[in-house]
């Protein structure tokens, strides 16, 4: 074994993890793994601390370091392993003098992390003021490229211990955004997607407090030959006006967003102390296909939240209907240590079954919503991203699995859409002058 980084959760560990691998090679470590974690649910740490597990049985001799959300909300939990040599922050995780004096000497007399004796690295996280524009060159095995501009929290749903991993909301200044994206231009990347923790809450923590709405605007004004850019999820409640007139007028920026809904009733929403109502998250999915008719919806939802009664929930349900949410991220509530919902007496608890069987409902809802969506696309051309030989992005973030590979990788091109099939669409790629001559 080499350098294995294994990534769990958002978009925005995903870009972390590059970030994390450019530190491995620049210090030349060799037999080291990196597990970036996440705290969403249960489930999620679950799932790490069982890889762990098993990476340690297939790899003996190698270094196990877990960093991310979990680790950095609950390090004693994973510093108790025995498989894990050493746990770092989030914080940490990104900065390169962290990983100057680990060791390749696979024996448990090593150096622990940073040459201290602690076996955990791990500092309050709530102290971090700035989020730096790490420069990395692509992102390994993929075609879009992930860009963090944003990281951190201000709000404090009741649900939710993302803050407590990730701190306080910080903004990579514009001119850090601008430089990756070039770079990232230059090495071929056609399609950028911006990822945060709070995306929409971009720059007020900066100096002139510019929206995100006005940095896409300067991104795209400052790189004019990048094809494509797309947000990882906005929040209804700070929707600026700069970025609805985006939305309406810039071709460049995609026509599929992700809501951070969670609930579709008005009471649920409250209780989870978020600060949109119902209606204003309906009229944003309203006013948004006024102006771009073509445009598609995701959203988070959480099934089961405390109080939530059956009325509640078929709130939510007929939400994600009027709204035609065709990608869904459904996950049954999860208490997580540390948060206010955890603390709502058990009488007030939705059963657990209840919760994954209102999961289930939302899910196959969303499952035919897309599959009606797909269906209505066949016989279209689009242009879509080749990401694999045989397979391509569109625009709406649908897949297409090609007839036959295609040289073009990297490159958006146009697809006709020839079929759905066993719920996915088909297509077929127009032959390029080289492929011509090749047949």
């Amino acid at each position: 074994m080499g350098q294995d980084v294994i990534t769990f959760g958002c978009r925005l560990n995903s870009f972390e993890s590059e970030v994390i691998k450019k530190h491995l090679e620049e210090n030349g470590l060799t037999d080291v793994a990196v597990f970036n974690t996440c705290a969403v649910t249960k489930e999620a740490e679950r799932q790490a601390r069982q890889s762990i597990r098993r990476y340690r049985r297939e790899n003996p001799d190698a270094k196990i370091i877990v960093t991310g959300c979990s680790a950095q909300v609950n390090p004693k939990a994973y510093a108790d392993m025995p498989e894990v040599d050493n746990v770092i922050g989030n914080a940490e995780k990104l900065k390169g003098e962290a990983y100057q004096n680990l060791t390749n000497t696979n024996t448990p007399s090593a150096p622990d992390f940073i040459g201290t004796t602690e076996k955990i690295q791990v500092n309050d996280i709530m102290s971090v003021e700035e989020t730096a524009g790490h420069l990395i060159p692509g992102l390994e095995g993929r075609t879009r490229a992930f860009l963090q501009v944003q990281n951190g929290c201000d709000h404090r749903c009741t649900f939710c211990i993302i803050p407590y991993g990730r701190g306080n909301s910080r903004s990579v200044p514009i001119g850090h955004i601008v430089e990756q994206a070039t770079t990232l231009v230059k090495n071929g990347y056609q399609e950028i997607v911006l990822t945060g923790v709070d995306l929409t809450s971009y720059g007020a923590d900066l100096p002139g407090k510019p929206t995100l709405g006005q940095m896409v605007r300067r991104l795209l004004a400052l790189v004019p030959n990048l094809p494509r850019i797309r947000l990882s999820s906005v929040d209804v409640a700070e929707i600026d006006q700069d970025l609805f007139r985006l939305i309406a007028d810039e071709p460049r920026l995609m026509p599929h967003f992700h809501l951070s809904l969670q609930a579709g009733d008005d009471m649920i929403l409250k209780r989870m102390k978020r600060r949109h109502t119902r209606k204003q998250a309906l009229d944003f999915v309203h006013n948004v296909r006024k102006v771009r008719p073509d445009a598609v919806f995701g959203a988070d939802i959480i099934a089961g939240f405390p109080t939530e009664t059956d009325e509640m929930f078929q709130n939510t349900f007929e939400f994600v209907r009027a709204a035609n949410l065709i990608y869904l991220h459904v996950f049954p509530y999860s208490e997580r240590e540390g948060t206010p919902a955890a603390k709502i007496p058990a009488d007030k608890q939705v059963p657990l079954s209840v919760r994954k069987n209102r999961a289930r409902l939302l899910r196959k809802l969303g499952e035919k919503q897309l599959n009606d969506y797909q269906q209505s696309q066949v016989n279209r051309t689009v242009k879509a991203l080749i990401e694999h030989g045989d397979r391509a992005r569109t625009e709406h973030y649908t897949t297409i699995q090609l007839s036959r590979p295609s040289n073009q990788i990297g490159h958006i091109v146009d697809v006709t859409i020839t079929g759905y099939e066993n719920g996915n669409l088909t297509g077929s790629v127009a032959l390029d002058a080289a492929e011509k001559s090749a047949a």
